[in-house]
């Protein structure tokens, strides 16, 4: 089950992908490096990085909507509100129209279910934000977020990375 194992590799993602410390040039290193990525690979993604309280890094590559932004802030509204990452909400939830249920009360405008957004985590403090890509396959919007955060921590992004798709 493809579910399962995603949610078994997400949830060591989230907790081996922990900051001794987050600020602003931290931000700036992730936010450049998926930038050049992006623009290596001629990636379409806006990349979000955020604080609680305020916008760290953002970039929008050529490609990206404005629409884009809007999903990458609904799925970090998703990651303050569940300190996980949306993908892992997504698998969980298994909602196949985007949406929380009625009784979590969680508007639409503010909140998605799609990969993509994950929590900056600080060790001995917690979750203090989120990093969030958004204009691929949900899944890969996901994984380009990983692959940075296990880099800069010195991780193989390899040793993190969700296991093959299978062809159907």
């Amino acid at each position: 089950m493809a579910a399962a194992e995603d949610l078994k590799k997400i949830a060591e993602q989230e907790d081996r992908l922990v900051f001794e410390r987050f600020d602003e040039a931290v931000a700036f290193d992730i936010g450049s490096a998926i930038r050049a990525r992006a623009v290596a690979e001629k990636l379409p993604i806006v990349v979000d990085i955020r604080l609680w309280d305020r916008t760290l890094f953002y970039c929008a590559l050529p490609g990206s909507t404005c629409g884009n932004t809007e999903w990458a802030r609904r799925k970090i509204n998703v990651v303050k509100v569940f300190h996980r990452s949306s993908y892992r909400m997504v698998l969980t939830k298994a909602r196949e129209d985007r949406t929380f249920p009625i009784g979590e009360a969680l508007p639409i405008e503010d909140y998605v279910l799609a990969g993509g957004g994950f929590p900056i985590k600080v060790k001995g403090v917690g979750v203090i934000g989120a990093i969030a890509v958004s204009g691929l396959p949900e899944r890969q919007d996901h994984e380009v977020v990983v692959a940075a955060v296990a880099e800069h921590l010195g991780i193989p992004s390899r040793e993190l990375a969700l296991p093959p798709v299978a062809n159907s």
